[in-house]
């Protein structure tokens, strides 16, 4: 069992679905209620989303949030702090 300090690493598939779909990081942000900034960090891996915005992407695409957000494993915050 993970320690509750850990933080998720995730990777995503957006980018992925986003070609499948053809569609630009703009028109997805419009979609979902974001900025095309938040879609370009999702996408680069340097933001997790919140529950609410992970749950919106996946019903845009019509996928299972397991399709589109892989967890890779757990990062101990006192371990990466800057």
């Amino acid at each position: 069992m993970g320690s509750l300090r850990s933080k998720l690493v995730l990777e995503n598939r957006i980018h992925v679905f986003r070609a499948i779909h053809k569609i630009t990081q703009q028109q997805l942000a419009d979609a979902t209620g974001v900025t095309r900034a938040t879609i370009v960090a999702l996408e680069k891996g340097n933001y997790n989303p919140s529950l609410d915005l992970a749950f919106r992407l996946a019903l845009y695409f019509q996928v299972d949030i397991n399709e589109l957000f892989i967890v890779k494993g757990e990062r101990d915050e006192h371990l990466h702090e800057n």
